[in-house]
């Protein structure tokens, strides 16, 4: 696809400055075609700097749905080239598409995902086109090309809303359809709510733009069906609901993923096509939004049919896309508590985790580069005026420089909390973040045309709003019923207009987002349990779950009367069971079941102790200067890396598996070794480096194509004896990322890493140490060539569950008082496979020696 690579210099210079963005338009974004990595790929793989294409990369599940062989990224950032003024560029990428994009593709793919990303790009780019045409530089020789593939497009998509609710399946083949017998789908029965309602402002540009009433019809349907299977006593929508019966799967509510977009497409349908309806219904749920799930600053799930009850106890990420959405209606006060809240968690962890709690801890650890907070800045700032927000801009630039940038473009975070990249670049970086963060900092001049004559879809596609009034194929009817009485004013079924309600007053911003400055700092975690949190204020039960000892006798009658009984496993275990009914009262039941929570809350409680979080490999020589982290399992034995990190070349050794004596310890010495999994015990591997004057030792999966993308993370176990004797640190990588330091020694021979639990940034790897003269040179080249800034619902990992404990086939087997490893391959087919497919270095680093930024800019702070 498209490769963006510079965007910093004007940027710095106005945030730094607070000047107006003049002479940089030629440095303001530098496209680059990515044919030598990506084209016409759907997708770019920044650390392995090649394309992604489905089918030839593992799969990651529901993800991989919105890859259909359609060059995804490239048209999902066409209009974001005309807003960057990159006309030449965008005239090229257009021809392009036309020439080389195929739609009648044999591929199942997301109807939500295609249509933002793929409809919405070719509608966006078609809008822009036929703008530059009317000014009469550019694209002269265009006529509605991209209208006819989204059109075409279009109606490939139609076969999906072939049920008796109106409401989508969730996924379509592009060349068979639905349910036929080729298509390889058809035979799903739930969608999301998101899903189904996040069609109308695509599916009516492409009627009003074509004049063929069925798109726009489709959607409207869809979304009137959402809207009468609303709960009606709450006014709130599920997550989940069958497509064939209209009843709620998933019956918590929020506005996050799973129905966020469902409600900004209410209000943006209204600015967009001016029916009245889509208004009224969007305040009424905005109503049961903002008397159930805002709980300022916070935003919870609730469910729909007890919304005082909450449903969950964390929030995620994207949720924050609703402090812009506030803005467009006109709320403004929550938006900028909601949008601080979020920033004081970005603070803290440099990017927004996918989810975290109520008490601000991580609870799903990966960032996907996700825009929303970027889209609710811009929002928030065009509203208030107040400069703080470029300052928060400056913010989320400088970690993505800091943290997410990599040699072929920016990572996805694997896990904020380690620093450690994915190689991953969603194609809604390019069309969404790269626009937001630019348009925050342009001043009206530096635009080749008016935004505010464009409504933004929630990939951020540009449709004109003249489409309004043009070809009205759809009667408007107001067909929603049964409105709750709303009796604030702010609800009034007006267009929302921020500029007569908040006048450009930056005291105004600030005086709301004073009480927040804390929150995140205030709300550490407690040293005791969720069980003792929710008993504190109540009745205590007569016995503990921490004090139960199972050959207490007095415990034991205790568990009796609660109708808790005690049943003893044949692997010696104890299992715990409690049957109201046979307890001596009710209150000794109510005791009973607080026990059992309390048993099962400290059961869970002693698992996550048992367990270790990742750790980081960061690759700190010429010419990555530890700008690739890689994700790495822990060992439970060795030296703690938490407390201490270690840094050194790394060496190959001999055997390469390490199970008996090293035979080159010169080579080794002082060095951190490489080794393959295998033929014998971590421990034995631990062991024999270290007697060879290894300072630390790395072993990679010898399963061919493992990755941490995919695999839960690797814990290393013991050898069921002491392991006190070994005292270096010992860290595993699966294949894929082994394979990016074994491609690093082929090309550079001398590789150093650095081994810790979490990212360092540069200035603090090389704090105390001369600072090569080539990266000081590089500082003013940098300042021109350091800035690349990568939906809605996808499922996500939580990664609490990937750094579980995994407990090594090779470790031990059950009942075996000498455990064995189980792998029995000899050394001669361990060897390292210098031809896989992944590109050499030298390939990969290409021009890239110079692009090193300023270490002038770096900040001491560690990740």
């Amino acid at each position: 696809g498209v490769l963006c690579s510079v965007l910093a210099s004007p940027l710095q210079e106005r945030y730094t400055a607070q000047s107006p963005i003049k002479g940089h338009k030629d440095n303001a974004a530098s496209f680059l075609w990515g044919k030598e990595h990506a084209y016409p790929a759907d997708e770019l793989m920044p650390l392995t700097c090649r394309g992604r294409v489905r089918g030839q990369e593992p799969s990651r599940g529901d993800v991989d749905d919105a890859l259909g062989k359609f060059s995804l990224t490239l048209i999902d950032t066409l209009d974001t080239l005309v807003v960057l003024n990159k006309t030449k560029e965008f005239e090229e990428a257009v021809k392009k598409v036309i020439k080389d994009v195929n739609l009648d593709n044999d591929i199942v793919v997301s109807v939500f995902e295609t249509n933002i990303r793929v409809l919405g790009g070719l509608l966006g780019g078609h809008s822009v086109a036929i703008m530059l045409k009317e000014k009469g530089e550019y694209m002269q020789w265009y006529n509605g090309e991209l209208l006819h593939m989204a059109k075409e497009l279009g109606y490939k998509l139609l076969p999906a809303f072939n049920t008796t609710s109106g409401l989508p399946y969730p996924r379509v083949n592009l060349k068979f359809g639905v349910r036929h017998p080729e298509a390889r789908t058809g035979t799903e029965t739930d969608t999301c709510t998101a899903c189904a309602g996040t069609l109308i402002l695509e599916f009516a540009a492409l009627s009003r733009f074509t004049g063929t009433s069925i798109f726009e019809e489709y959607a409207r349907k869809a979304l009137d069906f959402i809207w009468e299977k609303r709960q009606r006593s709450s006014n709130l929508v599920g997550v989940t609901i069958n497509i064939h019966t209209g009843d709620w799967v998933r019956k918590d509510s929020g506005v996050g993923a799973g129905i966020d977009s469902y409600y900004e497409y209410l209000l943006k349908a209204y600015v967009l096509l001016g029916d009245d309806s889509f208004l009224e219904r969007f305040n009424t749920h905005y109503n049961a939004i903002m008397r159930y799930i805002s709980q300022p600053p916070l935003l919870l799930d609730v469910h729909i049919h007890k919304p005082m009850l909450n449903a969950r106890t964390w929030m995620d990420s994207l949720l924050a896309f609703f402090p812009g959405l506030q803005v467009l209606k006109g709320d403004i006060r929550p938006a900028i508590e909601t949008h601080e809240m979020l920033y004081q968690v970005i603070k803290k962890h440099n990017f927004l985790p996918e989810a975290f709690t109520t008490d601000f801890r991580v609870h799903w650890a990966q960032h996907p580069l996700r825009p929303e907070f970027a889209e609710s800045t811009y929002f928030l700032y065009k509203a208030t005026g107040d400069p703080y927000y470029l300052e928060v801009g400056k913010t989320l630039i400088e970690n993505l420089n800091k943290y997410a940038r990599v040699p072929c473009g920016f990572a996805a975070m694997k896990d904020v909390r380690t620093g450690s990249h994915e190689d991953r670049m969603d194609s809604f970086f390019l069309a969404e973040m790269f626009k937001y963060l630019y348009l925050l900092f342009a001043d009206k001049e530096d635009m080749i045309f008016d935004i505010e004559d464009y409504i933004f879809t929630t990939e951020a596609h540009l449709l004109p709003l003249w489409l309004s009034t043009t070809n009205q194929t759809v009667a408007k009817k107001n067909t929603t019923t049964e409105y709750t009485e709303l009796d604030d004013s702010n609800f009034d079924w007006t267009c929302p207009n921020t500029q007569i309600l908040f006048p450009n007053d930056p005291m105004f911003a600030q005086s709301i987002r004073e009480p927040l400055k804390n929150v995140v700092d205030k709300s550490c975690p407690r040293g005791i349990s969720r069980a003792e949190e929710s008993l504190g204020s109540g009745p205590k039960p007569p016995l503990r779950a921490r004090d139960f000892m199972a050959s207490n006798p007095e415990h034991l009658e205790i568990l009796k009367k609660m109708g808790v009984s005690l049943i003893h496993l044949k692997d010696g275990r104890v299992q715990l069971v409690q049957h109201a009914v046979q307890a001596a009262s009710s209150l000794d039941a109510e005791d009973g079941l607080r026990f059992m929570q309390e048993m099962i809350e400290l059961s869970s409680q002693q698992q996550k102790e048992q367990q270790l979080p990742p750790r980081a490999v960061q690759i700190v020589s010429h010419p990555f200067f530890g700008r690739v982290v890689l994700t790495a399992g822990p060992a439970q034995f060795g030296m703690d890396l938490s407390k201490h990190k270690t840094r050194g070349f790394v060496a190959t050794i001999k055997p390469y598996n390490g199970c008996s004596e090293i035979t080159n310890p010169e080579a080794v010495k002082e060095k951190i070794a490489l080794m393959q999994r295998g033929q014998c015990m971590f421990a034995e591997k631990a062991r024999n480096i270290q007697k060879a004057g290894a300072i630390g030792g790395i072993v990679i999966d010898d399963n061919e194509g493992s990755s941490s993308d995919t695999a839960p993370l690797f814990q290393m176990a013991g050898d069921g004896k002491n392991t006190d004797d070994i005292t270096i640190p010992m860290l595993f990588l699966f294949n894929k990322e082994g394979n990016i330091i074994l491609d690093a020694i082929r090309e550079y021979e001398a590789v150093e890493v650095l081994l810790s639990d979490k990212a360092k940034d540069r200035a603090t790897i090389f704090k105390g140490k001369m600072i090569p003269n080539y990266i000081i040179d590089s500082n003013l080249e940098m300042e021109n060539m350091d800035q690349k800034l990568s939906e809605n619902d996808s499922h996500k990992q939580n990664s609490e569950e990937a750094t579980s404990a995994f407990q090594d086939v090779e470790t031990c087997t059950q009942g075996d008082n000498q455990p064995q490893e189980q792998k029995t391959e000899t050394e001669s087919n361990s060897k390292v496979n210098w031809d896989n497919k992944v590109q050499p270095m030298e390939s990969i680093l290409a021009d890239w020696n110079e692009d090193i930024e300023a270490f002038e800019m770096m900040e001491k702070d560690e990740l």
